[in-house]
């Protein structure tokens, strides 16, 4: 057997809630996915500033070790797995997958790292994540940090990207469109990566779950969709 592809996800801690193991007994009963090896990376207490983006802390300073957890992932852990278990070191067979703000981290190190990760599985994603304060001239188009790394970004070619959201995912609305922010952040961050050259249904899936909810359940319930997206046969 040739070397298996790696799917790393934020939030190991979340396994059990998650249900991880059923879901993957199924999909294998089922053959519905290829093998993989799933590794989960639990956090701790510094888990909103070791997750947000690498180059730049949000309006309140938080992710302020983001940059020292992505250079972890990619200078010690990464390395260590490819050491010790029969895996693929390709970018195309390594992914990352993460939740709400691990969801962030995850996109952030997949796009900041093309070389190391070809896709991300981004459920409920902060993509709120912002440098200025609302109360301060907030300002969608520049502040959000994840959008604007897009767009100054590059291309990539092979990188895919799959964005989850639930329609009970919170309920504020900033600009009263009638579209709850993270939806709309989502959404809009899609935008950016289709003027980067990305396309719908090829390299973004967005799945938008209708009563989907914040919560373990709703991304549980969800986890074999993007699986099967993922991995699929």
């Amino acid at each position: 057997m040739s070397n298996l592809k790696v799917l790393y996800m934020n939030d190991g801690q979340d396994f059990d809630a998650l249900k991880i193991d059923k879901i993957f007994e199924d999909l294998y009963a089922n053959a519905r996915i290829h093998p993989i090896v799933f590794v989960g990376i639990h956090t701790n207490e510094n888990r909103l500033r070791e997750y947000g983006t690498a180059s730049v802390t949000d309006y309140k300073g938080r992710g302020n070790l983001a940059n020292l957890y992505q250079s972890f992932i990619i200078s010690e852990f990464f390395p260590f797995i490819i050491a010790n278990y029969k895996v693929s070191s390709l970018s195309i067979d390594n992914y990352f997958c993460g939740f709400s703000l691990g969801g962030l981290s995850a996109m952030d190190l997949v796009w900041g790292n093309p070389n190391y990760f070809s896709k991300v599985g981004a459920f409920s994603a902060s993509f709120w994540w912002r440098k200025k304060a609302y109360e301060d001239g907030y300002d969608d188009h520049n502040d959000r940090i994840m959008h604007v790394l897009v767009r100054n970004g590059n291309y990539n070619p092979g990188q895919k990207f799959w964005l989850e959201c639930g329609t009970n995912d919170e309920k504020d609305d900033r600009n009263n469109n009638g579209i709850i922010d993270s939806i709309d952040d989502t959404l809009d961050l899609i935008s950016e990566l289709e003027i980067k050259g990305y396309k719908r249904e090829i390299d973004i899936k967005y799945v938008e779950v209708e009563g989907g909810e914040h919560n373990h359940k709703t991304w549980s319930e969800v986890m074999p969709e993007f699986l099967k997206w993922l991995i699929g046969k």
